[in-house]
């Protein structure tokens, strides 16, 4: 399965969601029939006194990443709305 573009290769993610240590990762791909996400999630962790991150998650992880989860697919179907007109003025 191919992973999207990330950081390292010159490309910026649309958008991310954090909650405590666990972090999704929004990536936009254009295509022919629109813009298309794709979402990474990733765990941090402190090893001795150096930041590194993983994607395996445990137990008391999953709960977070349902959250986590969730805000990232409201994001994702707010992109997907058509922009909103602004309210007009009332008739006199």
């Amino acid at each position: 399965m191919a992973r999207p573009q990330t950081k390292s290769a010159g490309n910026k993610p649309a958008h991310e969601v954090r909650l405590g240590n666990i972090k999704a990762t929004i990536w936009m791909n254009n295509t022919g029939q629109g813009p298309k996400y794709n979402t990474q999630f990733e765990r941090s962790y402190l090893d001795e006194q150096e930041w590194k991150s993983s994607d395996s998650f445990g137990r008391d992880d999953l709960l977070t990443i349902g959250f986590v989860a969730q805000e990232s697919l409201r994001w994702i179907m707010e992109q997907k709305q058509p922009a909103k007109a602004a309210p007009s003025a009332p008739a006199r």
